[in-house]
């Protein structure tokens, strides 16, 4: 095998990446302490937080929907020939994480996922096919799960449901018409696509996975039929992480700066598909380079328009030009077809199992403190599944210090948030991203991200000792010591300290 020094690099950082900030995984057995939080949902970042939680001491239990084939989440549902978009070193969800390719597939990352949860003794951690219909605190502020306290009392929660659930599947007019095929974009393992004329409906992350399965099986022809345009960006690491680091979260006055180069260096002579409509920071666009190539190898085209409905051989498409709005006038074809693929995405899973008060406006998710934390319940942590649109990744080290902010509010009365300055820290960011043209929280970057750390720790001098541990998930024992000490001034004051609120 040749040598390849870029993945020997690459290798040696994960190495060290590994030793250095991975917490050590529980014997056998263990008996972990308190704070015990329930995690419910094991994909990929609720068997992160989990193993966060049980390395650093403490007691889990994770509550699955389905069986043990679905763990891995979403990963675990879309079709093998599905990928990584971004680049694997923005997707290191736990830092024991060791890629061997840049853009692993979707058995590579279901594989880490599984060796994670096994390394870190999350089996005998995990309930599956138990869904999770409520989570409530009893008198004493503890959670219980499905009113079942035989299920275990919780000093916090962490939800980790994602924002993809079933399939979406909506119902065209005159779809039982059509003679060919019509395949959700995440049900096509054991498909073929070869030799056909491949109609996918949808333009966003679902067309990636679709575009995927016909790249790999060979159709004759593609055409994507998207109702709006996104903005689509290169399957670049470098390009990415540039994107990401717009810690305004927002359009500011130089986005026209990374607009004009994508569309000069990326879409070149195809920058008519490039939305003018909406600036760039505003929706996740998509990654993805090989539809450009499709494109101008003529193996491929972008239609912009609408379905009117299905035919016998294809679909009936009103195509608009750029700028009029979706159901808006224009041409109408038959775009004719053998096979059609609905990238129509998915349903976002509920939060409905947690109490009612978390959702009262103006402070309903995604407008939570640091967009996860309900400001009525601190010992909720939703991470993951709130987002709305981003540039950055949903995979990376935010699911670690997100879990160790949660330990840390629970272990230290001091550092813990109190809802009237939750409150303030939501509207005082709705202030400042007010001229954004989405809302304050419904769009954000991977450095907006950071920066929403940083303040939160730094805001607050009782959370300063806890830095190094929230941030990179070492030195807890200093803490907690002073916590102790702490706690004697408290007890001596008679002031019962609580895990919970």
């Amino acid at each position: 095998m040749e040598f390849n020094p870029i993945l020997w690099l690459y290798s040696l950082i994960q190495w060290l990446l590994d030793k250095l900030l991975s917490p050590t995984p529980p014997p056998p057995k263990a008996n972990l302490g308190r704070p015990r939080i329930a995690v419910i949902g094991a994909g990929l970042t609720g068997v992160s937080s989990a193993s966060h939680c049980v390395g650093h001491g403490f007691d889990v239990t994770i509550f699955e929907a389905g069986d043990e084939k679905s763990l891995g989440g979403i990963w675990s549902r879309v079709n093998n020939t599905s990928g990584l978009q971004i680049h694997s070193i923005m997707y290191r969800f736990h830092p024991s994480i060791k890629w061997s390719v840049g853009y692993p597939d979707r058995q590579q990352i279901v594989s880490q996922i599984t060796l994670l949860w096994k390394r870190y003794g999350l089996q005998e951690r995990t309930k599956f096919n138990t869904r999770v219909n409520s989570a409530r605190q009893d008198v004493h502020g503890l959670w219980i799960i499905n009113g079942n306290p035989s299920l275990g009392r919780f000093d916090g929660v962490i939800a980790a449901v994602g924002t993809c659930g079933d399939p979406k599947m909506p119902h065209i007019p005159n779809q039982e018409a059509f003679k060919g095929e019509i395949f959700h974009s995440s049900k096509l393992d054991g498909k073929t696509a070869a030799g056909k004329k491949v109609l996918i409906i949808g333009g966003g992350a679902s067309a990636v996975e679709a575009l995927e399965f016909v790249v790999h099986t060979d159709a004759a022809s593609t055409s994507v039929l998207a109702r709006s345009d996104k903005w689509i960006i290169p399957r670049n690491a470098f390009v990415d992480g540039l994107l990401a680091l717009n810690i305004f979260g927002q359009e500011t006055i130089f986005s026209w700066i990374p607009e004009a180069l994508l569309k000069r260096l990326f879409y070149r002579d195809l920058e008519d598909l490039a939305p003018d409509s909406h600036g760039l920071f505003t929706e996740t666009p998509m990654v993805n380079s090989d539809i450009f190539h499709q494109i101008r190898d003529h193996k491929a085209e972008w239609l912009r328009g609408d379905i009117v409905k299905f035919t016998e051989n294809g679909v009936l498409f009103r195509h608009r030009a750029k700028g009029v709005p979706k159901g808006g006038p224009g041409r109408e074809t038959e775009v004719k077809g053998d096979m059609v693929i609905m990238a129509t995405g998915y349903q976002r899973p509920s939060l409905a199992f947690l109490p009612n008060d978390v959702f009262r406006e103006p402070y309903e998710p995604p407008r939570w403190y640091l967009q996860v934390f309900p400001p009525e319940h601190m010992s909720v942590c939703c991470t993951n599944c709130t987002y709305v649109n981003a540039i950055g990744t949903v995979g990376n080290y935010h699911i670690g210090i997100y879990t160790r902010f949660l330990l840390m509010f629970l272990l230290d009365p001091l550092a813990r948030p109190q809802e009237y300055w939750m409150k303030r820290w939501i509207d005082m960011t709705s202030f400042l991203k007010s001229h954004a043209p989405t809302g304050a929280f419904d769009f954000f970057t991977y450095s907006e991200l950071t920066y929403w750390f940083i303040f939160c720790v730094a805001i607050n001098p009782f959370r300063w000792k806890w830095a190094p541990f929230v941030f990179l998930g070492i030195g807890s024992a200093l803490p907690k010591d002073i916590v102790s000490g702490e706690d004697h001034i408290r007890n001596g004051l008679g002031m019962k300290r609580k895990y919970h609120e």
